[in-house]
């Protein structure tokens, strides 16, 4: 199914993007894990730079799309201004990111409950020059679940044209 204004996909289980930001990577990484500053240009959370740390976020409701608006996010691994890897999970009726359907939860596959959001988001910083070159990896997509396929297409819209130019203007800012 085709949604107008956002384009087919080349690879449907993933979105991969990159951008350069004529910012230090240490510039870049504050944005990426520093609570208020990650709410100016993601979603307001908790977020800790733990492993394992576990923080709810929230953003508007995308209906279509099996999201709530309601994110779980989980610190899965990270280095120092060069990598961060979190898992996100559709909140909604989960106590915690992967919650089981035992929990009341959605499975921790992909797809699980049929648009039931479960995946990978990580950022890579890579030194360019005076600036840093951003690569974003959002994985996961079940590409056999029609509400998947189509939050693949629009969030792909959404992080190259809301998420990541909000980011560059914060950094702006700094």
């Amino acid at each position: 199914m085709s949604v107008p204004g956002f384009p087919e996909p080349a690879d449907p289980t993933e979105i991969r993007l990159d951008a350069f930001l004529p910012h230090p990577p240490r510039t870049v990484w504050r944005a990426l894990t520093e609570p208020a500053l990650r709410a100016r240009w993601l979603m307001p959370g908790d977020f800790r730079l733990e492993v394992g740390h576990r923080t709810t976020m929230h953003a508007l409701p995308r209906p279509g799309t099996g999201f709530s608006g309601t994110v779980a996010e989980e610190v899965l691994a990270y280095e120092p201004e060069r990598m961060l890897r979190v898992r996100w999970t559709d909140a909604a009726g989960d106590a915690e990111p992967g919650g089981g359907a035992e929990a009341g939860g959605r499975g921790t596959e992909p797809g699980a409950a049929g648009g039931a959001a479960d995946w990978t988001i990580t950022w890579t910083l890579v030194p360019e020059g005076r600036g840093t070159r951003l690569f974003l990896v959002h994985a996961g997509f079940d590409p056999d679940d029609p509400l998947q396929r189509r939050a693949h297409r629009i969030m792909g819209g959404g992080w190259s044209s809301q998420v990541l130019p909000a980011l560059a203007e914060l950094l702006r800012e700094q």
